[in-house]
């Protein structure tokens, strides 16, 4: 890490974020952004590396002190009424899936793993909906318990992810409680957050018990902080106040191509976390 260059907080980027700076290269992307002094890093698809893959990626972030952030372990159930239906056909491929994402998360020394419960199921009350999901969580968590993983469950917002059925911070904190679990907690993504109901800090408050992880972006144009209208600086210091040592996933484009783009990132992350 160069000196003076390090955040107070763990922003963990994704892959494909520094190609321009860094190349293609997945162990060199790491290392590029290890040296510009981001201490994490997620990849939603990690599940689909290789083996030998995700054994080169996860021993380049060992030596370079990185923690490896949220990866996906089922993205099939998250685009229809899924979770929600209590379905056998659904509930056994999730807890399948978690069951595979168990050993994934070992190899890369990972904590947490997303979960979108899925889109709303139309014909079915709401309640009915909720008992569902609540219940096949509770499944997931005790075949994650044993293992100190974690599942984040993730708000979506209507525009970009029309009929979801976890929308709302509110929402995801009563799921949670219901569950009852130390490996089912909330993923606050603040750029979903923003768009769905906005309130930021006092839902962060509200709902601090049950979050486990955050994900960012500004809006409008899901990119880097300082490039639409939420003050990150002031919500990023929110959050460290309150002790959180967890991480805040980058999970956004950048408003400028190549890597002029790529250094505007980085530098609006100094400039919001110089609080």
């Amino acid at each position: 890490m160069i000196e003076g260059m390090s955040f107070r907080l763990h922003y963990a980027p994704h892959f494909g974020m520094f190609k321009h700076s860094a190349g293609d290269d997945p162990v060199d992307q790491l290392k590029f952004a290890a040296e510009e002094g981001f201490t994490a890093w997620e990849e939603n698809g990690m599940k689909e590396y290789s083996i030998p893959d995700q054994e080169r990626i996860s021993r380049a972030m060992t030596q370079l002190g990185m923690r490896m952030g949220v990866f996906v372990p089922c993205f099939e159930i998250a685009w229809v009424p899924s979770l929600v239906t209590g379905k056998d056909e659904w509930t056994e491929k999730f807890l399948s899936d978690i069951e595979r994402s168990v050993e994934v998360a070992k190899r890369m020394n990972a904590t947490w793993m997303t979960v979108v419960p899925g889109q709303v199921a139309y014909d079915m009350p709401v309640g009915y909906q909720t008992a569902n999901v609540t219940d096949v969580l509770k499944r997931a968590s005790a075949l994650l318990e044993p293992h100190g993983l974690v599942m984040v469950i993730e708000i979506l917002n209507f525009r970009d992810h029309p009929c979801q059925f976890l929308t709302t911070v509110s929402q995801g904190h009563q799921i949670c409680k219901a569950v009852g679990s130390p490996s089912c907690k909330l993923l606050n993504d603040l750029y979903h957050a923003q768009i769905q109901e906005g309130n930021l800090i006092p839902n962060i408050d509200a709902a601090w018990s049950q979050i486990g992880y955050f994900q960012l972006g500004d809006n409008p144009g899901r990119n880097e902080p300082g490039s639409g209208e939420i003050n990150y600086r002031n919500v990023f210091r929110h959050i460290c106040g309150k002790g959180y040592s967890g991480i805040l996933g980058m999970e956004h484009g950048a408003s400028k191509p190549g890597k002029e783009g790529e250094r505007t990132l980085i530098e609006s992350y100094r400039e919001a976390d110089s609080f």
